[in-house]
């Protein structure tokens, strides 16, 4: 089936930062993709759309409601949630109509509404958490250079941002979730799960132009995803706030991953990706939704993704997502160091 005749993939905020910057990612990677842009502004909504392009649409939607504010009889070839689904009626929605779904603001600690929904429809259809550290992009980074270890000991991820980037209302709510609730970052330490808090939950790491930042752990779901897929016995995510004059206009983002472990010769080995966008946080994560909207419906290496409850990388290739970034326009260096 070509992507014209497919319905729709509705995503829902998709005027938002993260949303709109998405939807630009689908429409370059695939121009004939059907795109439904959600959200609760119909003139924002209806502005994005027209700025995307090709077979674009707007419509309105709230997540408050059951029926999520969409006309009835409404069809999608896949649903993408990038606010949070508080009432998990996105999911609900995914499952009744049998496509596949995309969890975008679920903190490590928010996933078990996710997960009873997926234990109670198991068959219905693939749901993916992408909860993870700018949609998932650091952990297929970090699975890349693991591929070229024997074992891995340790991964450390940091992300680099300015500090008056908050991203947009749905990201400022998910820093003020996280707040309220007062949660501590999961951390794999020595081969045990802790929750960080005061200085063990700094880290300090160097940026990809040489300069020391200061990190905080952070809950994403990173930390869970990459020790299923890997033997390393600590793991963590930090976040750090570049001055926002640093480096001038506009904002850039910086993704540091590092992977150290044993190289197949037996050898100790540290290596790493510096991957450097030059905008808001917003785009990388959103370059993550769209290679992993692209991935579950089939349109780029494999066919469509089956029912299931899926972490990226149980459905994605590493170095297919690096080949992507780069297509997209982010900058990717590997570095690293042996014995």
């Amino acid at each position: 089936m070509s992507t014209r005749a497919m319905s729709p993939v509705l995503l829902i905020g998709g005027s938002g930062q993260v949303g709109a910057r998405a939807a630009r990612a689908l429409r370059r990677l695939h121009p004939d993709l059907p795109i439904a842009i959600a959200g609760r502004d119909a003139r924002r909504a209806a502005a994005v759309a027209a700025e995307v392009g090709g077979p674009t649409t707007a419509t309105t939607a709230d997540v408050g409601r059951d029926d999520l504010g969409l006309e009835r009889g409404a069809s999608f070839s896949a649903v993408v949630a990038l606010v949070k689904d508080e009432a998990s009626n996105a999911v609900k929605r995914a499952l009744a109509d049998g496509v596949p779904h995309i969890a975008f603001s679920d903190f490590v600690s928010e996933i078990g509404p996710l997960v009873a929904h997926h234990v109670a429809r198991p068959t219905r259809a693939p749901i993916l958490m992408l909860g993870h550290v700018l949609g998932g992009t650091a952990t297929m980074a970090a699975l890349h250079l693991a591929q070229d270890l024997r074992s891995v000991d340790a991964i450390a991820i940091g992300c680099v941002i300015s500090a008056d980037d908050r991203g947009g209302p749905a990201s400022e709510a998910d820093f003020e979730r996280s707040a309220q609730i007062g949660q501590a970052a999961l951390v794999l330490q020595d081969g045990k799960w802790t929750w960080p808090r005061g200085d063990a939950a700094i880290r300090r790491f160097t940026d990809a132009e040489g300069v020391e930042r200061v990190g905080q752990a952070y809950p994403l779901l990173d930390v869970v995803s990459l020790a299923a897929a890997t033997d390393a016995r600590s793991i963590r995510v930090d976040l750090a706030a570049r001055d926002a004059a640093a480096r001038g206009a506009g904002h850039v983002t910086e993704l540091v991953v590092e992977v150290s472990g044993r190289g197949h010769d037996g050898s100790g080995a540290r290596l790493r990706y510096d991957i450097v966008d030059a905008d808001s946080y917003s785009r990388l994560s959103a370059y993550g939704v769209a290679i992993a909207t692209e991935r579950l419906l089939g349109l780029a290496g494999g066919p469509p993704v089956g029912p299931g409850l899926y972490n990226p990388e149980s459905v994605l290739d590493p170095a297919r997502v690096i080949a992507r970034l780069e297509e997209l326009g982010a900058r990717v260096s590997r570095g690293g160091a042996r014995g």
